[in-house]
């Protein structure tokens, strides 16, 4: 893996460039309605929660779906829509967005040697709030959301989107980055493009899906990227 032999790398942009801790943004949230959000709450939260990325990645709902189905129980509790509840979860994560360790440092070192771009699941309101509030917003050719093309990755179909904005570029020099396998990986895979696991859990692959490169932090896949740069021999 060295940055010669690409012209685009992209990259997912939850727990790849940015920290995304739901539980800190659920409490942040209800603490504006008075409630005190606990980890039981939270576990319940995910059991309607996971099964509805599942099916948005699957192509069964769209996000639209996802995003007040996943709230229907706490807006009947307290009386509030679940789109004013969703609207508000959406910023309270970008209240407490950082950039993942390495993350600056790494899209600061590729700015000018490659074009840059994001494919995300995530959504359009938190997305643009937390690329202009990290200082990130201008290093990026393209950011491309799910919410907005209407398929998700693994499908084909977000990456043929991207490749269109891209001025269809030879796919054997686009590498996408990112820590799930079964979107990200899965994803670039079926694109047709070179794909890194960036696997900071150290979790065993699923031989049914394997990345081209793994590494462990941004730092690694900056360091593997550069090597023979001097600020790297």
């Amino acid at each position: 893996m060295h940055i010669s032999k690409y012209q685009w790398i992209l990259f997912d942009a939850d727990e790849t460039l940015f920290h995304f801790d739901a539980f800190a943004g659920l409490k942040l949230l209800f603490s504006h309605y008075n409630v005190q959000f606990s980890e039981a709450d939270y576990d319940h939260y995910q059991k309607v929660n996971k099964p509805l990325w599942v099916e948005y990645q699957n192509g069964t709902i769209d996000a639209k779906t996802l995003q007040t189905q996943r709230f229907d129980e706490w807006g009947q509790k307290l009386s509030v829509s679940p789109d004013a509840l969703n609207h508000g979860f959406l910023m309270a994560m970008a209240d407490i967005c950082q950039p993942l360790p390495g993350a600056k440092s790494l899209i600061d070192s590729l700015k000018g040697k490659v074009k840059l771009g994001i494919i995300t699941n995530g959504f359009t309101q938190l997305q643009q709030v937390r690329l202009q509030r990290t200082g990130l917003s201008n290093a990026f050719s393209q950011v491309i959301i799910s919410e907005e093309v209407g398929k998700a990755k693994p499908d084909k179909a977000i990456f043929d989107y991207a490749f269109e904005k891209m001025g269809q570029p030879n796919k054997a020099n686009v590498l996408m980055v990112g820590d799930t396998l079964q979107s990200d990986i899965l994803g670039g895979l079926n694109a047709g493009v070179d794909t890194c696991w960036l696997n900071s859990a150290n979790l065993v692959a699923d031989d049914a899906i394997l990345p081209h490169y793994q590494v462990n932090s941004l730092l690694e896949l900056q360091q593997r990227l550069l090597a023979d740069t001097p600020a790297y021999k």
